[in-house]
């Protein structure tokens, strides 16, 4: 730190992995929010360009047609975590990208390596060039995107308690066709042979199956806090 910058607040780089369910997003956000931080979700960026392939008719079963067209769309995302945006070549996604279409379809396309190397150079940029810090999150950012990252950390959860939540938030959605479909896509996203969700070793475990989300934040929010006070 340069000499006159003691008082600053030295800027922070937060990684929170984990698969859908344990509360990454809302963890992620008032996290950011709380501590005047950018914020990323970078699932959006992958269902963005999963959108996109769909739009434009690109076969999804495909790798060297998705491969082709992985530098096509223009993905920009907002990272403001109170109103985070994602756009596609100018047009607002965050609704479609959420369809059940683009959730069934996601996995193959983040598994095309051309795919996940655009999006990660999306993700370090918007990391690089966040003023005061950034939370992002995902499921290779401590291990793959961001490896040296000031703070890891890895929720995870019970498939029951995941199935709940998720379940919870899409209306009249059947809880154990919730739970299969979640443990189909960990196995997808695990499995793949670039970047596959993993537990980079240095981060934190947070299991958030018995813990409200208030739990789970004011958890973060002190990690953070004592990374940056070592800092």
């Amino acid at each position: 730190m340069e000499n006159g910058a003691a008082r600053t607040v030295p800027a922070v780089i937060v990684a929170i992995d984990g698969p859908s369910g344990t509360g990454k997003s809302s963890t992620s956000k008032a996290v950011a929010a709380k501590l005047g931080l950018s914020y990323l979700d970078t699932g959006a960026q992958y269902r963005a360009i999963t959108w996109w392939m769909v739009s434009n008719d690109i076969d999804i079963t495909d790798p060297s047609a998705i491969a082709a067209a992985a530098g096509k769309p223009e993905i920009v995302s907002g990272t403001d975590p109170a109103e985070p945006t994602i756009t596609v070549d100018g047009t607002d996604v965050a609704g479609p990208i959420r369809t059940q279409e683009v959730t069934s379809k996601v996995s193959a396309v983040s598994a095309v390596p051309e795919v996940r190397a655009r999006i990660t150079e999306l993700q370090r940029a918007l990391a690089g060039s966040a003023p005061a810090g950034i939370v992002v999150e995902g499921r290779d950012i401590g291990t793959t995107v961001l490896p040296d990252a000031d703070l890891k950390i890895f929720l995870t959860a019970s498939p029951e308690a995941r199935a709940a939540r998720r379940s919870g938030e899409i209306k009249g959605a059947d809880v154990e066709a919730t739970r299969e479909a979640l443990v189909k896509r960990d196995a997808a996203d695990s499995s793949r042979k670039t970047s596959p969700l993993a537990k980079a070793d240095d981060a934190v475990e947070v299991d958030t199956s018995d813990l409200t989300l208030q739990q789970v934040i004011e958890c973060v929010v002190t990690l953070v806090e004592e990374k940056r006070a070592a800092a």
